[in-house]
């Protein structure tokens, strides 16, 4: 049986400097993102494409929802498997490359989560669920680049 799950977000641009998209430079990436009962989430686009800094912009959404996939399905997997994290962390990180005709893609997302388990006897099945966490994760599944993942498992103490 297959499940559905819907989601809904509202964007609205608030980069209209008085004259619209009158002109390439005369107009602000500035946008909002919404869902009903969450903070505002301040977007624009990417500095390299006239974007506000201090704003999330569309790449590093795509980078962060990659890495979150990974770890939510990652600690479930731990928790059915008797593997008890204690810390993850990840520094992802991705590579857009520019294409002739004001296009481009994502080459690929590197995932490099640093996790502690409780016990030196868990590190080798928490490694392993790190293949299994990225076979399962739904985002993963969804891109048509390559998602690497380089963890570091380490007990604690």
């Amino acid at each position: 049986m297959t499940t559905e799950h819907g989601y809904r977000v509202a964007v609205r641009w608030t980069g209209n400097t008085g004259v619209g998209t009158a002109n390439y430079r005369g107009y602000g990436r500035d946008h909002d993102v919404t869902a009903q009962g969450k903070p505002t989430l301040r977007a624009s686009a990417d500095p390299a494409f006239r974007g506000t800094p201090d704003r999330w912009n569309p790449e590093e959404l795509l980078v962060a929802s990659l890495s979150q996939c990974h770890m939510l399905t990652y600690l479930s997997l731990c928790a059915r498997a008797g593997v008890v994290v204690l810390d993850y962390a990840d520094e992802a990180s991705g590579v857009m490359r520019e294409e002739p005709g004001n296009t481009g893609r994502f080459a690929e997302v590197v995932l490099r989560p640093e996790v502690t388990v409780a016990d030196a006897s868990m590190v080798g099945r928490a490694e392993q669920l790190h293949g299994r966490a990225h076979e399962d994760c739904f985002i993963a599944r969804s891109v048509a680049f390559p998602v690497r993942h380089v963890p570091s498992v380490r007990p604690a103490g």
